[in-house]
């Protein structure tokens, strides 16, 4: 399975942040799925990519050149792809990936995983999303899609494909129930409630 990984890159990241990248990496590559994420070895990002590589996982980054003339580039990785923008940046990870995972990030993750929902919304892409809830870091967000779907500016099949777990472990949980269909896209995990939390 490919999963798309959307986090934060700043190397001052809050040491439990970087925890919960490392142990999802290491899942992701314990567990013979590949990781598609942006290409970046610093924060989050390098973090989430190096645990993956070092438990025996493939990585595909996907970096615009400007990043990699600044030096912020992970090497080693399985296939690095290189863009020339933002834009094509996320529609390549988009295309790549099976699932979408939003660690916690700034507004660049915010902005990738809401285009992700977006097409959701749109019946252009399957997905559907986590975000890792870890210490209640999208708190806000889960409850402003609530209110979304309270005004009717969203459904609520739409709100029930963004799902919010709290730890890695429920995260893990929810990504391992997933079963890829030949050539098709991810179906809905079955996974207790208790154990990955929806909207």
């Amino acid at each position: 399975m490919n999963i798309a990984v959307y986090c934060g890159s700043s190397p001052q990241a809050t040491p439990c942040y970087i925890e919960a990248a490392t142990a999802l990496g290491r899942w992701i590559g314990s567990n013979g799925h590949r990781l598609v994420y942006g290409g970046s070895a610093i924060g989050l990002m390098g973090a989430v990519s190096r645990a993956t590589l070092d438990a025996g996982g493939e990585v595909v980054g996907v970096e615009p050149g400007f990043f990699i003339e600044a030096g912020v580039a992970q090497h080693d990785l399985t296939e690095l792809i290189v863009v020339d923008t933002m834009a094509e940046r996320k529609a390549k990870m988009i295309e790549l990936a099976d699932v979408f995972v939003a660690l916690p990030g700034g507004v660049g993750t915010l902005e990738e995983i809401s285009e992700v929902m977006s097409l959701m919304r749109l019946g252009m892409e399957p997905g559907p999303c986590y975000l890792l809830n870890l210490n209640g870091f999208y708190e806000g967000l889960r409850t402003l899609i609530g209110a979304m779907v309270d005004a009717a500016f969203l459904d609520e099949p739409d709100r029930d494909r963004v799902w919010f777990p709290g730890t890695v472990e429920e995260l893990a949980g929810c990504l391992g129930a997933h079963r890829l269909p030949e050539g098709g896209k991810p179906c809905r995990p079955v996974v207790p409630e208790s154990n990955c939390p929806i909207g």
